[in-house]
């Protein structure tokens, strides 16, 4: 193994212990003080591993390897550090380490790359802060929303305002951003956060592609009232409203099962929220995925004629905003090629999967190649404390990077 294992280890264990919570769990919410922690800790271990580190205008931590060409375009790999409220310890952070334990190994082993090569940490993948997610990575790539850094979190923070304390300039972000073809090709290792590897028995897995995310909130209005004291058939409930769309919505996901759907509601809002009045006002949100992108299309279409009826059927009024959208991709043919080969000359033979989850490498799709790597975590667990990975499995992960980036690097890469 080319890679240092124990090295690995070590970044993985002692950054585990910022924002930590429980015995395994972290807690580092997007621009967080915890966050901030996290990020120049391992800046300063790009210094150590001699790349010329920097943090972007989206809070994006940036460490560059120059190559023989420094004006050519660069390989980025990494993956992300924030992590959910309630999370594990290796979303994320096994890519965006094992990204700098690759461009580290190229130095030792003395790689002479003709590319330049930039370790990446994504400000804000998960979106569990602000709501909307893989936010650097959107950024670096223009793809930001007008007027999305305005959004708040629950405490009534704007991002500009976490953004400014963290140390960026959210009035700069342009400055940022990547022009076109800056990026040839983009890799990204994570654990897998499902059970197919486990089941295989199989360590590492080569992806094939990433379904599409659709996010929306939904508000049903009704009218409150004295729950003893309104008669049923008067009411305009927006609870029960919302109950019958959540229920007729898994039922619209669940209509074909050789499918690779999946639609979710993770949050909910009630308001006044309290155990003797009708609910006058209630707000959950969507999670519909789907790698087919017609047939996300015509869910989102059964979808919302059931909110219409809905509405309707107990005289509620409602709203739907879009929170994200984004289509399915598929990882290029000639970097997974370059996988499955190096994969064999492992004794892996790394099977090819699908990703349900959306990661920053569906915003870097946008602009160049890009390949990814899932290594096997127990039970499928993730967003999650007891969420786990072995270090030898994550070990094998990143070898496979660290082999198919120096076949990037030595130009090996077919459009």
């Amino acid at each position: 193994m080319s890679i240092n294992r124990e090295r690995l280890q070590s970044h993985l264990e002692q950054l585990s212990q910022i924002g930590k919570i429980g015995e395994t769990g972290v807690r580092r919410l997007a621009h967080s003080e915890e966050d901030r922690e996290a990020v120049e800790v391992v800046r300063g271990w790009m210094a150590e591993a001699g790349l010329k580190a920097r943090i972007d205008n989206f809070g994006n931590l940036i460490g560059k390897l120059e190559g023989k060409n420094p004006d050519a375009p660069v390989l980025m790999i990494g993956s992300h550090i924030d992590s959910q409220p309630y999370g594990g310890r290796f979303d994320g952070t096994a890519g965006a380490l094992g990204a700098l334990e690759v461009a580290q190994t190229m130095m030792e082993q003395g790689i002479q790359s003709k590319i330049p090569v930039e370790v990446i940490c994504f400000a804000d993948e998960e979106g569990s802060r602000f709501g909307k997610g893989t936010f650097g990575s959107r950024g670096i790539t223009d793809q930001l929303e007008t007027g999305e850094i305005e959004r708040k979190d629950k405490n009534g923070v704007s991002r500009r305002q976490a953004l400014e304390s963290f140390g960026c300039n959210p009035d700069d972000m342009e400055r940022s951003e990547y022009s076109e073809g800056d990026i040839q090709a983009f890799i990204e290792l994570h654990i897998e956060q499902g059970p197919v590897l486990e089941k295989k028995e199989i360590p590492v897995g080569i992806v094939s592609g990433i379904s599409g995310p659709l996010w929306m909130t939904v508000s049903f209005e009704g009218f409150a009232g004295h729950a003893g004291s309104v008669p049923m058939n008067l009411r305009q409930d927006a609870l029960v409203g919302s109950s019958e769309v959540i229920s007729q919505f898994d039922n619209i996901v669940k209509q074909d099962p050789n499918a690779s759907t999946v639609g979710t509601v993770g949050s909910l809002h009630v308001f006044p929220d309290s155990r003797n009045i009708i609910p006058e006002k209630v707000e959950f949100t969507i999670d519909l995925r789907d790698i087919d992108i017609n047939r996300r299309n015509q869910y989102e279409n059964e979808l919302m004629k059931v909110v219409k009826t809905t509405a309707e059927k107990y005289q509620l009024t409602y709203s739907i905003r879009e929170d994200m959208r984004n289509d399915p991709s598929y990882c290029n043919h000639s970097i997974k090629e370059m996988m499955r080969i190096e994969s064999e000359e492992m004794g892996l033979d790394a099977p090819e999967l699908m990703s349900g989850p959306f990661h920053d490498a569906l915003s870097l799709s946008q602009v160049c190649d890009y390949g990814m790597i899932f290594v096997r975590c127990k039970d499928g667990i993730s967003h999650n404390p007891a969420e786990y990975a072995s270090y030898q499995d994550i070990a094998e992960g990143v070898e496979l990077m660290y082999r198919t980036a120096v076949r990037i690097v030595q130009d090996e890469i077919r459009h």
